[in-house]
């Protein structure tokens, strides 16, 4: 059958959408031109309501433009609101687990069957293993080494969407890293719905930092990159370990707010204080390192002063970038349910002054890379250009093409907006 696949949302159904068509073309199945596909299938997203949102404006242009094609809708939205993914039309509508399942539905679809199942999240859940790669022509691959979370924060859904946490045993992650480097990716991205919590179902007390070592010596020269990272998991002992790897110095901490007030609403599991230690700690093992976040604005009781107290928090840390939000209600979740819901016109003015302070950080950030010499990862070409991404996750541009899927060393005499401009240093 010829297929489409549409991802929407985080890297971890990026990821999954990279393996399920490493799946397809492996049964025999072909990706589709716009217009002639047999199957769509969405790998959906449920974190906001505007990710709920994009969602549904995907699947209606896809069914404009694949008219004859039969609809299949997976992810967290289709786990969390069935009847809502059934009711934009599709055949098939599974959840967050069994990837192969819902492929195996969907080819019976597309001859004619139907077949709607979507799993209980709140049973306990082996891990899935897919297989890890990229899509044809990416230099980056990725391998989710971790599913879940049980932290139950009072705005998230992902917990009820994703289950509980469950790890990729570390000799198969190493086992899997062995096999990327040796595809010739030079850059493996680990990802999960919380790695901080990588181990935690396993026997023997392992944790990240113990599979990031059996990783790295697994992959010999190809880079590590961590992803989304919670705070409490920046020791001292992870970070002095974590220095001695072959790990891209570009750390993602999930901050979501900088007011103690607002982050015990939220029920996160740590305070500034502790957050800004692993600031310090990262910046102390790792200098010049790439340190980004995630900020909600507005969430339910946030007062000016709170949100003020956020700012002077986020510009104290000084991100290379963010990421932030408005507050989006989560029918189900407790912060839905809380008094001071704030209107979405002060949610969206306080996104636009965050992101205006997030803008002037990154620039300054920027301005700091200028002068030193970066490993980049070379990804794409345009306009006579080759682009791609330093360790530090800065995004460089170098003059000349031919350069896609290799690392070169690259010195930076400036930037420009936000990309830096580089010269091959060799």
């Amino acid at each position: 059958m010829r297929y489409i696949i549409a991802t929407l949302g985080c890297k971890v159904n990026q990821y999954e959408s990279e393996a399920m068509e490493l799946i397809l073309r492996a049964r025999g199945h072909e990706k589709a031109e716009k217009g002639e596909a047999d199957v769509i299938l969405v790998n959906s997203c449920a974190v906001t309501a505007e990710g709920e949102r994009k969602v549904r404006q995907c699947v209606r242009r896809l069914r404009k433009e694949n008219p004859r094609a039969v609809l299949c809708i997976s992810g967290c939205y289709a786990q969390i609101d069935p009847e809502g993914a059934k009711a934009l039309g599709a055949a098939v509508v599974y959840g967050t687990a069994d990837r192969m399942g819902f492929l195996e539905a969907a080819e019976a679809a597309a001859a004619g069957a139907e077949r709607t199942f979507v799993p209980d999240s709140k049973e306990r859940r082996p891990f899935e293993q897919l297989p890890a790669g990229a899509y044809a022509g990416h230099a980056r691959a990725y391998l989710k080494i971790e599913d879940g979370c049980d932290n139950f924060c009072s705005y998230c859904v992902i917990p009820y969407a994703r289950g509980r946490v469950r790890s990729l045993g570390v000799e198969e992650c190493a086992a899997q890293c062995a096999a990327l480097a040796a595809a010739g990716y030079r850059e493996i991205v680990l990802t999960g719905i919380e790695i901080a919590s990588y181990g935690k179902d396993l026997e023997g007390g392992v944790t990240l930092i113990d599979a990031c070592e059996a990783m790295a010596a697994a992959a010999g020269e190809a880079r590590l990159h961590l992803g989304s990272l919670e705070p409490r998991c920046v020791t001292e002992d992870f970070a002095a370990r974590l220095e001695k790897l072959n790990v891209c110095p570009h750390f993602h901490l999930s901050l979501q707010s900088g007011c103690d007030a607002t982050l015990k609403r939220m029920h996160r599991h740590y305070d500034t204080a502790l957050f800004y230690g692993a600031v310090e700690r990262l910046r102390r093992h790792f200098p010049g390192c790439g340190i980004t976040a995630d900020l909600i604005c507005g969430f339910p009781g946030e007062t000016e002063e709170e949100f003020a107290e956020t700012l002077r928090f986020i510009e104290r840390c000084a991100f290379s970038d963010m990421h932030i939000f408005p507050y989006s209600v989560r029918p189900g979740t407790l912060a839905g349910r809380m008094e001071g819901q704030l209107p979405q016109r002060v949610k969206n003015e306080r996104s636009a002054r965050a992101i205006a302070l997030a803008g002037d950080m990154t620039e300054r950030y920027l301005q700091s890379c200028v002068g030193k010499t970066l490993s980049v990862l070379f990804e794409t070409e345009k306009e006579g250009r080759s682009l791609g991404h330093g360790e530090n996750y800065a995004e460089v541009a170098v003059e000349g093409e031919g350069l896609r899927g290799s690392v070169r060393k690259v010195r930076i005499p400036a930037a420009e907006g936000r990309l830096l401009l580089g010269e091959l240093a060799e």
